[in-house]
């Protein structure tokens, strides 16, 4: 092994034990949302960010930014969501075109009702095994990772 493969070995170690790391913890959620309330991860997303939201509503397409899913994934999404009572559709008045997806009762109740799972399971999985400053050191890495600013 070559010097300049040897730190290229090296990261591409780190980047798989990131992608190892992230899907266990996506599996973890995923069953214990599920289990525990019928909830995806995907509806629990779209759930937060509409709970965080001003007035519980965001356009759809800010909301697509958050859940970092496709507009077209989104409107599957909410669909399905609205059918199950979580969440309506409200259009914007000052866009015809645009539309909003709005925090019903029952979605609501159903974040306070999942939000301690989801808690709970990063606690467990994640925040457990580090201390502070293993948390602090992951924090400053993963802003940097989540840069919008870097040149594509």
């Amino acid at each position: 092994m070559t010097s300049e493969t040897a730190p290229a070995a090296a990261e591409l170690i780190v980047w798989r034990t990131l992608l190892r790391a992230q899907a266990r913890l996506s599996r973890r959620l995923q069953a214990e949302l599920l289990a525990r309330h019928d909830l995806a991860p995907g509806s629990y997303d779209v759930l937060m960010h509409l709970g965080e939201a001003p007035h519980g509503r965001l356009r759809m397409n800010d909301l697509a930014d958050r859940v970092l899913m496709s507009r077209s994934g989104l409107t599957r999404l909410v669909d399905r969501m609205q059918r199950d009572g979580l969440v309506t559709r409200q259009s914007c008045a000052s866009d015809a075109r645009g539309l909003f997806a709005a925090l019903t009762p029952e979605g609501r109740a159903r974040l306070a009702e999942a939000a301690p799972t989801y808690r709970e399971v990063v606690r467990d999985h994640v925040l457990s095994r580090l201390d502070e400053p293993d948390v602090r050191a992951l924090g400053r890495i993963l802003d940097k990772l989540a840069d919008e600013g870097d040149p594509a």
